[in-house]
């Protein structure tokens, strides 16, 4: 039976296969090679000393379907600026939640914060993409592609400027670690079930590798579980959720912040 990571990765490697027909990969080089400077996501993150939050831009997901169905850019980015997010992640996966690269290239005009482009990365072409569109780092997830995958992309996001997240689930996928990486994330999420748990943070943080920035994913719905992740010695948080089904997504994240600072 196929789980739901396995559907999402077939799904986007026939994607991949697609827009490589509609724009080669020297073209995007060209545009990749022509995209503003990168913003640092880890150093932004450090300069957060309570915890950085890297605030999410999504519309649905698997696990819940719509959670904000009629979400612009423009609305939520600058509101994310102002409450004080240390970065963004935009989900560009179109079938799954609801985004799209152009939300990317959308942002870049909108905010001076690093961008992070989620999204299930299977091929150097979506690096090429995402540096093109004004991303600053990207996602590559070990239970998806695999360590030796995981060390191929990472060298190609490097070389072509972008920070590099690896995101593991459970100890093993850190053979997927490398010198390219420069923030290694623990998904509370199981991504074969999308199912969360918190302390999955805590169970891993002491075998993380100590050259990359560690920060928590998923699951965060709630400013004190970041609180006490970040006692554990989490540096960041990415959450989404907790902000996008609120009616001001700004404001949320504020409160958050807030609450994490105290």
């Amino acid at each position: 039976m196929q789980n739901i990571l396995e559907e999402i990765v077939a799904n986007k490697r026939i994607e991949v296969e697609q827009a490589k027909l509609l724009v080669s990969l020297d073209e995007l080089k060209k545009a990749a090679d022509s995209a503003p400077p990168v913003r640092s996501l880890r150093k932004s993150i450090e300069s957060h000393h309570e915890g950085g939050i890297i605030a999410e831009f999504k519309r649905r997901s698997p696990s819940k379907d719509w959670i904000n169905r009629h979400a612009k850019v423009e609305d939520i980015i600058p509101s994310y600026e102002k409450a004080g997010a240390a970065g963004l992640s935009i989900l560009t996966d179109h079938n799954y939640f609801g985004g799209t690269l152009q939300d990317v290239v959308k942002a870049r005009s909108l905010t001076h914060l690093p961008i992070l482009r989620k999204e299930f990365v299977v091929d150097a072409y979506q690096l090429y993409e995402a540096r093109a569109a004004g991303a600053d780092a990207c996602l590559l997830i070990a239970a998806a592609i695999g360590a030796e995958r995981c060390h191929e992309l990472a060298m190609v996001a490097h070389n072509i400027g972008l920070e590099v997240i690896l995101e593991i689930h459970q100890a093993e996928e850190l053979e997927a670690f490398s010198h390219n990486v420069d923030i290694v994330g623990v998904n509370n999420r199981n991504l074969k079930v999308f199912k969360t748990d918190p302390s999955q943070s805590v169970a891993l943080y002491d075998m993380l590798p100590k050259g990359a920035l560690p920060i928590s994913e998923s699951g965060l719905l709630d400013a004190n579980i970041a609180r006490r992740l970040h006692g554990t010695g989490y540096k960041g948080f990415l959450v989404g959720e907790a902000f996008m089904k609120t009616a001001d997504p700004g404001l949320a994240l504020n409160n958050y912040i807030k609450c994490l600072a105290q």
